[in-house]
C-alpha cells in the first residue's frame, strides 16, 4: 500500500466546486494516463469529481453505489455500508456498543444491497457493468468523513481482482484515510486537515448532486468512449 501526500496537503485548500477538485486529483494521477484505467465514482457527490478525473486521464468511467447501513431506530447513524454486489463494511465498535443483532444486520444489509442494485441499474440504463479484473481501478469520492461507504466500495472492487486499486479523494479525515491504508493499494488524499469537520466545508460550492446529474455524467462518458472506439453514439 502507498499513501501519497502532495506538497499542498496542509495548505488549507478550499476547492471552488467538485469539478475543480477533480482537476487537482487528475494532476496527481497523470502517471496512469494511457494505461488500462477505470475510474469509479461514488454517487452522488463523487460523480462530478470522478467525471473530471476520467476526462483528463482519457479513462473509462463508471459507478459503484454504496448504501449506508443505519442503526435500528436511528437510520442516520451509520453502522456500516454495503454495495450492490455485497461488499460490506461494518463499524464493529458501534454495533457492539448498541448490541445490534446479527438478524438486524442481515436484514438491513439485504435491504440496502437491493437498493444499491436498483440505483446502479437506473444510473447505467442498458449499459453493462465495467470489466474490473486486471485493470487499474481508481475509486473517487468528493471526500472522506467516516469512510464507511468508501471501505464498502473498496471491498466490492477488491473481490473482482483489479490489478491495482486506488482510492482518490480531494479531502478527508486522517482517521478515514488511515483506515483505508490496509485495504487499497494506494490512498491519494490531497488535503487531510488535522481538525476535520465535514466534507462540504472544503468547497465554496457544495450544492447537492442530483440523480439526473449522475445519469448525465455517466452517459456522456459512455458516449465519449464509444466515439473513441469509432462507434456512433446512440
Amino acid at each position: 500500500m502507498t499513501e501519497r501526500l502532495p506538497r499542498y496537503m496542509d495548505s488549507g485548500r478550499i476547492y471552488r466546486d467538485r469539478v475543480d477538485a477533480g482537476t487537482y486529483l487528475a494532476d496527481q494521477l497523470e502517471q496512469y494516463r494511457g494505461q488500462d484505467v477505470l475510474v469509479l465514482g461514488i454517487p452522488r457527490g463523487g460523480m462530478p469529481v470522478a467525471a473530471e478525473v476520467a476526462l483528463r486521464l482519457d479513462a473509462e468511467m463508471d459507478v459503484v453505489v454504496a448504501r449506508k447501513l443505519g442503526a435500528p431506530g436511528y437510520p442516520e447513524l451509520a453502522i456500516g455500508a454495503v454495495t450492490a454486489n455485497g461488499g460490506r463494511f461494518l463499524n464493529t465498535d458501534i454495533i457492539s456498543e448498541l448490541g445490534i443483532s446479527d438478524d438486524y444486520l442481515n436484514s438491513v444489509t439485504a435491504e440496502k444491497q437491493a437498493e444499491a442494485r436498483q440505483r446502479e441499474g437506473r444510473f447505467r440504463g442498458s449499459h453493462p457493468g465495467p470489466r474490473i479484473k486486471d485493470r487499474i481501478v481508481i475509486i473517487v469520492d468528493d471526500g472522506l468523513a467516516t469512510g464507511a461507504t468508501m471501505r464498502a466500495a473498496v471491498r466490492s472492487v477488491r473481490a473482482q481482482a483489479p490489478r491495482t486499486l486506488i482510492v482518490a479523494v480531494p479531502v478527508g479525515s486522517r482517521q478515514a484515510s488511515a483506515a483505508l491504508r490496509g485495504e487499497a493499494d494506494e490512498v491519494l488524499c490531497l488535503y487531510a486537515p488535522e481538525d476535520f469537520w465535514a466534507v462540504g466545508l472544503y468547497y465554496r460550492n457544495f450544492e447537492p448532486t442530483e440523480d439526473e446529474e449522475v445519469e448525465r455524467l455517466l452517459h456522456e462518458s459512455y458516449a465519449r468512449r464509444r466515439t473513441d472506439k469509432g462507434q456512433v453514439p446512440s
